[in-house]
């Protein structure tokens, strides 16, 4: 893919996701919302740990995270954004803040943040590799990176339909067919758990430790 194509998939991505944003919550929201509240509170964060987001949304999990920690989140949607916004004033999240970014192309410094959770966004974006790399980037070695995300899960004939509908499944924002494997493939992430989430039994929360060494960035 050429720096070309990929603008115009982030293109059609924002207007997707800024299009769902005002009724995401009560549409694909709902859906997802167990899952995202199950992984949250299973993070067992320390006291000051620094938090990324990747891929906030709507901002549906920064209630759930405690206050003893500092939450950054990023999405690349303004209308997701602004919900997420409406959302810390309306609970007085003082501890957590917002910036509008490419999570293939982050702003932040290598080894920011003590945990980086993604929830929903490798199989939602253009390219998963870059995603993952600036994932690994930022977050500081022996830190956590973790995953809430459906992945392909070996089955012979499941894995024939997820790739054959997962064309059409990409048109609205996300792709069936990627497989944990895949993902992790090359990088320094070591899986520490691996557990399917209600609802449905679809989801899956990967918890990695950050194995890298040293700064990633010249």
């Amino acid at each position: 893919m050429d720096q070309q194509d990929q603008a115009m998939n982030l293109e059609s991505l924002e207007r997707v996701y800024t299009n769902y944003s005002s009724v995401y919550d009560l549409t694909f929201g709902q859906a997802f919302d167990q899952s995202r509240e199950s992984a949250v509170k299973s993070l067992q964060l320390d006291p000051n740990d620094k938090v990324l987001e990747v891929g906030v949304g709507t901002g549906m999990a920064l209630p759930l995270y405690p206050r003893h920690c500092r939450i950054v989140g990023i999405d690349l949607s303004e209308g997701m954004l602004k919900k997420s916004k409406e959302r810390i004033a309306k609970h007085g999240l003082d501890h957590v803040t917002l910036q509008r970014m490419d999570a293939g192309q982050m702003d932040f410094e290598d080894n920011a943040f003590d945990l980086v959770m993604a929830a929903y966004v490798v199989t939602a974006v253009p390219d998963y590799r870059k995603v993952v790399a600036e994932m690994i980037r930022v977050c500081r070695p022996g830190g956590r990176i973790v995953m809430l995300n459906h992945f392909s899960n070996g089955n012979k004939f499941i894995a024939a339909v997820e790739k054959l509908i997962s064309p059409m499944c990409q048109r609205i924002g996300f792709r069936t067919d990627l497989s944990l494997h895949r993902v992790l493939e090359g990088t320094t992430l070591r899986v520490t758990k691996k557990e399917k989430m209600n609802p449905f039994r679809y989801w899956y929360l990967v918890e990695c430790t950050n194995a890298k060494n040293g700064r990633q960035r010249s």
